[in-house]
């Protein structure tokens, strides 16, 4: 898939308050400073679409962008910012919680996974989260060019047999770089076929 066209629609903290409409929507989340505004940056073509910031925590609003006319891209505040202090992180929760399981919208969440790291509690209790509300997935592995590939590798397969006590398979996965483009293809071809079927 090619994307021709990439327009910021929205920000707002209430589902209620989302776009009208049928459109599919791709929402993209992950921990504080996993890369999610490189990521989807690099996925449209557009250095500056999602702020980047080298201070985790900067996305605290649910952000549409359209593209091509035909879905959305959506950007998620990030979870578990242990520095918001505890009113701040149950607010981005709520926000994060009511949009996932109220959006009908919704065709695929992209959870996004630092591939430096082994798996994290914090991330393997929000994906089983998602499967026990039956949300479609996808992992996306980022910053893979700050890791050397046998070590991503490890990781990977690390993440795998974590998933695999309690799913019987485990979701798709990418793996990307946002400084080399690498996976890029990959996401929006997947992307493209959902709309497609």
């Amino acid at each position: 898939m090619e994307i021709k066209t990439a327009t910021f629609v929205v920000s707002n903290s209430d589902v209620r308050k989302c776009p009208d409409g049928r459109l599919p929507e791709y929402a993209f989340i992950g921990r504080s400073n996993v890369g999610k505004s490189s990521l989807i940056n690099m996925l449209t073509n557009h250095k500056g679409l999602a702020l980047t910031s080298q201070k985790p925590g900067k996305t605290q609003l649910i952000n549409h962008f359209l593209i091509n006319e035909e879905w959305y891209l959506v950007d998620l505040p990030g979870y578990g910012y242990a520095q918001r202090g505890r009113e701040g992180r149950d607010r981005i929760r709520k926000i994060i919680e009511d949009y996932i399981l109220e959006r009908e919208q919704l065709t695929n969440l992209f959870v996004l996974i630092d591939s430096r790291h082994e798996p994290l509690k914090i991330d393997l209790e929000f994906m089983e989260w998602l499967g026990e509300n039956g949300v479609p997935f996808s992992i996306v592995f980022t910053k893979t060019d700050k890791i050397s590939h046998g070590k991503l590798t490890e990781n990977i397969s690390k993440y795998s047999e974590k998933l695999l006590e309690v799913w019987e398979e485990t979701p798709p996965f990418f793996t990307t770089s946002a400084e080399k483009k690498e996976g890029r293809d990959e996401i929006l071809d997947y992307i493209g076929n959902i709309n497609k079927s």
